[in-house]
């Protein structure tokens, strides 16, 4: 099967205890409650199992990321920039994004993977315009 990216609004039993291995520290059923079109979940999908996912809450034209995990046994694969990229396409129509500084992993390799997708360090996460991103893409495609 092919990996896809979703936008969760609704999770099934599978998708509760794949995102409990994702993300052990969150309450998964309290997540689900609060679930809009403001806060939203985008998870990486393979043979009907949740990879990685990141929490997507958007305020007018930015998009701000939370959470981003790929399981341990899924990394370096380029789920997490997969995940990443497609969500942003997801929502092209969002003009800037900020990402927290909210990793449990050694903080070199998330700098170096943030730094591959684009994203520069400031004081409190990483930002990345949107207007750079859609640029890129044009220049990728065409």
């Amino acid at each position: 099967m092919k990996l896809t990216i979703q936008r969760i609004t609704a999770l099934t039993p599978q998708d509760r205890l794949d995102l409990a291995k994702v993300w052990p520290q969150i309450d998964i059923s309290q997540l689900e409650a609060g679930l809009s079109e403001t806060h939203r979940v985008y998870a990486a999908r393979f043979n009907d199992r949740l990879l990685a996912a990141l929490q997507l809450e958007i305020r007018g034209t930015l998009g701000k990321i939370y959470h981003l995990n790929v399981r341990e046994v899924t990394r370096r694969r380029g789920v997490g920039q997969y995940l990443l990229e497609d969500t942003m396409v997801q929502n092209s129509a969002l003009a800037d994004w900020w990402m927290a500084d909210d990793g449990e992993d050694d903080q070199n390799v998330r700098a170096a993977f943030m730094q591959a997708c684009g994203f520069r360090a400031q004081a409190d996460g990483w930002v990345r315009s949107g207007a750079i991103y859609r640029a890129g893409l044009q220049r990728r495609c065409c």
